[in-house]
C-alpha cells in the first residue's frame, strides 16, 4: 500500500489535534488514627472545610479540623469498619442533602437517606447543609401570623412567618407537644413542616410519627431523625440538613416551619466532637464557637422580600433547662439569638395548668405585628386581667379579708386561666380562640363554677360550628366593630342560657 508523505503528515496532525490528556487524579490520604467517630487523616492537603470524604466500605465523613499535620474528620457511620492505614478519598463536594417535594411524608436520617421502609426517595435536587444566611436587604419584616392553634401563644405570644421563637423549659413540661400541635394546626394552610429530632429515643420518634400520621399531618411534614443511638456526628449535622430542606421551599416562595428538638443535645454533641478533635474547651467545656454553632443555624430563618418570592422559613428551636434555670450557658445563648421565647414552667405543669406557659417570662419580640386585628382587640384586656390576678393571688394567700372588687378580679383571673388550658393534639382555629377569650373578658363565665367552664367552652364551639360558621369567618377579616361585638354578645348569651 502506497502512502504519500503529505498523507502521513495530515494523519499525524489530526491525531495531535484530537489528542486528549485524560488523567484521573484523585487526591487521597491515609488514616493515621481512628476512634469514637473521629478519624485523623494524613495527606489531604487541598481538602476544604466541610468537604465530604470517602472512607472504605462506602462510609462518608466530613473534614472539620484542617490542621498543619493532618485533617480531623467526623465519620457518618460505624468506625469499626475503618482502620489505620486505610485510604481516604476527597469527593470535592461540600456535604449535601436531597431536598424537594419527594421528601414530604418521609422519615430520613441527617444525610437524607430514608429510614421509614417506604423505599427510595426519587429526587435529583441537592443543597449543601451549610448555607450563608441572607442579608437584611433580602428580608422583610415579620408581619404575617403563623397560627399555632394554642390559645395562650396565639393570644399573648404571637408567632409570625419568618420568626425564630424559642420553646424553653425543663424536661417533661410539654415542649414537644407544643411543636406537634403547631404542625397539626398547619393542615390546609399551605405550610411545609420539618421536624428535626436530635438525640431522642427511637421509640419516642416512632410515636411522634404515628401521631402525625393519625392527625393527617405527615403528608406535608419531613421528619429528620438523629436518634440517641446515632453518633455525635449525625446529631451535629441534623439541624443544618433539616434547615436546607426548609430553605428549598422558602426559596420557591412557599412557607415552611422547622422545629429543632432539641438544641441542648445538639450543643452537647458538638462539645463531644470538639473535645475529641482536641479543640480548646471554654465555659462548661463547650468550645469557643458554640454561640456561632446556633447563630448561623437560626439566622437562616427569614421572611423573604416580595422580589425574591415572599417565602418564609419559621424556626421553633427547643431548649431543655435543668431545675428551671434559664440563665445557664446554652439557654442564654439561644435566647439572645431568637426573637422571643415561650417559657414552660414545671410548677404550672404539675399544678394542672397545661400548656404550662408562664406569660410573665414568655415574650414575642415581633408582638402585635404578627396578629390579626380581631385578636389584638380582645387580647389587651386578657393580658391586663391576668397580670392583676397574678399580683392579687400572692396577697390573697396571706388570708386577710378581701373586698368585693378584689374577689371579683380573682374570680375573673381563675376563669381566664381555666379557658387558656388546652388538651394536647387539639389545636383551635383563631376565630374560636377569639370567641372564648371575648366570653371570659366580658364576664360571662364569672358566675359559673370553675368545673363548668370546660363544658361551656365545648358548647360554644359546637354552636359556632353548627350555626355561625359564616359569621366567625367574617370576624377574622378585619376589626371587631360595634355591630360585630353586639352579635358576639348575643351568641355568648345564647350559649350560657343552656347552663342556667
Amino acid at each position: 500500500m502506497n502512502i504519500h508523505p503529505e498523507e502521513i503528515s495530515s494523519i499525524i496532525k489530526s491525531k495531535i489535534d484530537n489528542f486528549k490528556f485524560d488523567i484521573n487524579v484523585n487526591e487521597t490520604g491515609k488514616v493515621v488514627q481512628v476512634g469514637d467517630g473521629i478519624a485523623r487523616v494524613y495527606g489531604l492537603e487541598k481538602v476544604m472545610a466541610g468537604e465530604m470524604v470517602l472512607f472504605p466500605h462506602d462510609i462518608y465523613g466530613m473534614a472539620l479540623n484542617l490542621e498543619q499535620e493532618n485533617v480531623g474528620c467526623i465519620i457518618f457511620g460505624d468506625n469499626k469498619y475503618i482502620k489505620e492505614g486505610d485510604i481516604v478519598k476527597r469527593t470535592g463536594r461540600i456535604l449535601e442533602v436531597p431536598v424537594g417535594e419527594a421528601m414530604l411524608g418521609r422519615v430520613v436520617d441527617p444525610l437524607g437517606q430514608p429510614i421509614d421502609g417506604k423505599g427510595e426517595i426519587k429526587t435529583d435536587i441537592y443543597l449543601p447543609i451549610e448555607r450563608k444566611a441572607l442579608g437584611v436587604v433580602d428580608r422583610q419584616p415579620v408581619k404575617e401570623p403563623l397560627q399555632t392553634g394554642i390559645k395562650p401563644i396565639d393570644s399573648m405570644i404571637p408567632i409570625g412567618r419568618g420568626q425564630r421563637e424559642l420553646i424553653i423549659g425543663d424536661r417533661q413540661t410539654g415542649k414537644t407537644a407544643i411543636a406537634i400541635d403547631t404542625i397539626i394546626n398547619q393542615k390546609g394552610k399551605d405550610v411545609i413542616c420539618i421536624y428535626v429530632a436530635i438525640g431522642q429515643k427511637l421509640s419516642t420518634i416512632a410515636t411522634l410519627v404515628d401521631t402525625l400520621d393519625k392527625e393527617g399531618a405527615l403528608s406535608y411534614t419531613i421528619v429528620v431523625c438523629a436518634s440517641a443511638s446515632d453518633t455525635p456526628s449525625m446529631l451535629y449535622v441534623a439541624p443544618y440538613a433539616g434547615c436546607s430542606m426548609g430553605e428549598y421551599f422558602r426559596d420557591k416562595g412557599q412557607h415552611a416551619l422547622i422545629i429543632y428538638d432539641d438544641l441542648s443535645k445538639h450543643a452537647a454533641a458538638y462539645r463531644e466532637i470538639s473535645l475529641l478533635l482536641r479543640r480548646p474547651p471554654g465555659r462548661e467545656a463547650y468550645p469557643g464557637d458554640v454561640f456561632y454553632l446556633h447563630s448561623r443555624l437560626l439566622e437562616r430563618a427569614s421572611k423573604l422580600t416580595d422580589k425574591l418570592g415572599g417565602g418564609s422559613l419559621t424556626a421553633l428551636p427547643i431548649i431543655e433547662t435543668k431545675a428551671d434555670d434559664i440563665s445557664a450557658y446554652i439557654p442564654t445563648n439561644v435566647i439572645s439569638i431568637t426573637d422571643g421565647q415561650i417559657y414552660l414552667s414545671s410548677r404550672l405543669f404539675h399544678s394542672g395548668i397545661r400548656p404550662a406557659i408562664n406569660p410573665g417570662l414568655s415574650v414575642s419580640r415581633v408582638g402585635g405585628n404578627a396578629q390579626i386585628s380581631a385578636m389584638k382587640s380582645v387580647v389587651g384586656q386578657l393580658r391586663l386581667d391576668l397580670a392583676q390576678y397574678n399580683e392579687l393571688e400572692a396577697f390573697s394567700k396571706f388570708g386577710s379579708d378581701l373586698d368585693k372588687a378584689t374577689q371579683a378580679q380573682l374570680k375573673r383571673g381563675e376563669r381566664l386561666i381555666e379557658i387558656l388550658k388546652q388538651n394536647i393534639y387539639s389545636p383551635l382555629s383563631v376565630e374560636k380562640q377569639i370567641f372564648i377569650i371575648f366570653m371570659a373578658n366580658e364576664g360571662y363565665l364569672d358566675d359559673f363554677d370553675l368545673k363548668k367552664v370546660a363544658n361551656i367552652e365545648a358548647d360554644l364551639f359546637t354552636v359556632l360550628e353548627s350555626k355561625y360558621s359564616d359569621f366567625t369567618s367574617e370576624i377574622i377579616k378585619g376589626k371587631i366593630t360595634d355591630e360585630i361585638k353586639d352579635k358576639m354578645h348575643d351568641i355568648c348569651k345564647e350559649v350560657i342560657a343552656h347552663f342556667k
